[in-house]
């Protein structure tokens, strides 16, 4: 069973000339929340060992007061950042390392795919599926400090 939380309506979207629907000319998603234990190991993690950039470490509130920090880190000249969310609660709690289910929920795509398996490799980052070769590309399935399974895949496809 397939549910929406969201309802459509003629007046809620525009109509391109090639027939699509969307909500604005331009779209993209923003930040993708990543359940983690801890802000500062985190970013560690994304920053020191994947080489992404802190784009935001700022105080914040949960809905009911307390403090929290506003965490975004993001590969280097993307659009999407991960928003780093400390888990809150036990349902959050358990949730991290397995955002996706034991799926792999992430991908990452690099421009020199050795130099980044190698980089990742000599910082200790565990690999789960060593690189090989599909139609898409090389791929080598790697966790994260919590445990979720990202893919890096190789920007060049086979040829």
């Amino acid at each position: 069973m397939r549910r929406h939380s969201a309802r459509t309506t003629s007046t809620a979207t525009t109509t391109h000339p090639d027939g699509v629907h969307a909500y604005a000319a331009v779209m993209h998603i923003d930040l993708v929340a990543l359940i983690v234990d801890d802000y500062d190991p985190a970013i560690e993690f994304f920053t020191g060992v994947l080489g992404f950039d802190l784009v935001e470490d700022s105080p914040s509130l949960t809905t009911d007061g307390r403090p929290k920090r506003w965490v975004v880190v993001r590969p280097p000249r993307a659009q999407t950042g991960l928003l780093l969310a400390r888990a809150d609660g036990e349902r959050q709690a358990a949730a991290v390392g397995d955002q996706a289910a034991g799926r792999v929920g992430f991908f990452l795509r690099v421009d020199d795919f050795d130099a980044a398996y190698s980089t990742m490799t000599q910082a200790g980052v565990t690999f789960v599926r060593e690189p090989r070769t599909e139609p898409y590309g090389r791929v080598a399935v790697f966790l994260d400090i919590a445990g979720n399974r990202w893919d890096l895949l190789d920007t060049r496809t086979p040829g």
